[in-house]
């Protein structure tokens, strides 16, 4: 068998997009909770108040876009407008029924996040909400019951909105020991229960998506480069409260990393991409690695970027980095430096140019039946240290037929490609991987566009854009599928 025995079969989701209950049981407001739907077409906004005038607006939130937020005004829920995360597709109500259906897919890992604001409201109060603790107890004995092990995300694009508002969110330092203190916290609550932790959730957004990565209003260069060292610091110091607490509770790192492909054999688009791979790859040189690149100093040196650090800053990143590095993985990106040859800009993900050999669907998203295989090669060359997929997925617009059914063979498909993928990584390269967990196992609202008819699970929810529906759920044919992928230990992928 490719796959080792006590492989973690699984699936992710995330609170922000899945949890709900977003002002029950004591939690308080977070960065999600101001942020608007969207589309592929339409940016997500983050809306604002004025406290002083009363005057309310809102702001574009998209990949790479500015955002502007009135000098006096903070961000602010408002009336009138609608917040998907609010609800979300309602774990918060539904944690029985959703492990029970995991637990019968026979989940051997369930990726969650546990919301910050949550267990400290204001991110920096003195004690925790028990409310917010009992909650995250009720969840992890559920698992327990069906034998699924927690893997835990501290915070997936969520900041307490106060530490937003009062400090500017993690360009500030103030956030390094709220942060410790709710993760010490909730790792010496759940001893026992939980035993593998996330800090952040694909930390490199804060490059790219700095508000979702780290409550960050002003986006400049100085802003996100300071905003991802104090989050280093923070993570560092988990590792080793988690070392104190316990042996057998392990902190991984989680990075956003896909393959980047050049489009011609010009050497120079050869060099175009190591540049965009530096982009990523310097923040698991720092989390993992334990060190600053050379070419991130050298980067940073010709931005004018200085960081604020404290004595021992580099000495804590070197002493406690990352005990494993987890990354989500969804497909490659072809880059080039010669645009007028390729075809459509905007490429088959996120960056670059289309890729001629791939099949994309409506979202632009390729299945590309190498990316895990090659993504997992590297990264284990580069840190020799355990791997583990905890994202990899493919939006869709499903439909639910009368009779209940969801006819998904694309999905599958998509799945079957990766699955095989990363099988070749550990079996013919020896790579050593930990688990696997497809992203939005059950209907969860898309981070990216904030609809819920870009759909990635095994299992349906009925719920639309507009936030309206039955929230009922219904298996799709992917369920079974994966159901005997994971009963055969990865072997039968037909």
């Amino acid at each position: 068998m490719a796959f080792p025995e006590g492989f973690l079969w699984g699936g992710a989701t995330a609170a922000n997009q899945y949890e709900g209950g977003w002002d029950e049981g004591g939690k308080g407001p977070n960065t999600s909770d101001a942020l608007t739907n969207g589309s592929h077409t339409v940016p997500r906004r983050v809306t604002w108040r004025n406290p002083a005038t009363g005057e309310t607006g809102s702001t574009g939130m998209g990949f790479g876009a500015p955002m502007e937020v009135p000098e006096g005004a903070e961000v602010a829920i408002i009336d009138g407008e609608y917040y998907p995360s609010h609800t979300a597709t309602d774990f918060y109500h539904h944690y029985k029924e959703d492990i029970a259906l995991m637990g019968e897919m026979g989940f051997k890992c369930f990726r969650l996040s546990m919301n910050w604001a949550r267990i400290f409201p204001n991110g920096d109060d003195a004690e925790p909400n028990p409310e917010g603790l009992a909650f995250y107890d009720a969840v992890f004995d559920e698992c327990a019951k069906y034998g699924i092990e927690p893997l835990v995300t501290l915070s997936h694009y969520e900041t307490p909105l106060h530490l937003t508002n009062a400090y500017g969110g993690w360009k500030s330092r103030a956030c390094i020991e709220p942060f410790v203190r709710y993760a010490t916290t909730v790792m010496k609550h759940y001893l026992g229960k939980v035993k593998y932790y996330l800090t952040f959730n694909e930390i490199n957004m804060m490059s790219h998506a700095p508000y979702m990565g780290g409550g960050l209003v002003d986006q400049s260069p100085q802003a996100k480069a300071q905003g991802a060292h104090n989050q280093f610091v923070a993570s560092a110091l988990t590792v080793k409260a988690a070392h104190e607490i316990s042996p057998d509770i392990k902190v991984g790192q989680m990075l956003a990393f896909g393959p980047t492909y050049p489009y011609t054999a010009d050497p120079a688009d050869d060099l175009l991409v190591m540049e965009r791979e530096h982009d990523t790859l310097w923040y698991s040189d720092v989390q993992t690695g334990g060190y600053y690149p050379a070419y991130r100093l050298k980067e940073m040196e010709r931005q004018g970027i200085e960081l604020e650090m404290e004595e021992g800053d580099l000495d804590l990143l070197a002493t406690y980095p990352a005990d494993f590095l987890s990354f989500s993985c969804y497909g490659g990106s072809t880059v080039t430096t010669h645009p007028e040859d390729a075809g459509v800009e905007g490429g088959n993900f996120v960056q670059g140019v289309s890729n001629p050999y791939l099949e994309t669907n409506a979202w632009g998203w390729a299945t590309d039946p190498y990316c895990l295989r090659l993504t997992l090669n590297k990264l284990y060359d580069r840190y020799r240290k355990p791997l583990w997929i905890v994202e990899n997925g493919i939006g869709w617009s499903d439909v639910k037929e009368a009779d209940g059914s969801v006819h998904d063979d694309y999905r599958i498909d998509y799945l079957r490609k990766n699955i095989q993928s990363m099988k070749d990584a550990i079996e013919i390269d020896g790579v050593d991987l930990m688990g696997y967990t497809m992203w939005g196992c059950v209907d969860l609202v898309s981070c990216g566009t904030g609809e819920m008819r870009k759909r990635y699970g095994f299992v349906y929810v009925d719920r639309d854009d507009e936030g309206k529906g039955t929230l009922e759920r219904s298996r799709k044919d992917s369920f079974y599928w994966y159901q005997k992928v994971i009963a055969t230990n990865g072997e039968d992928l037909s």
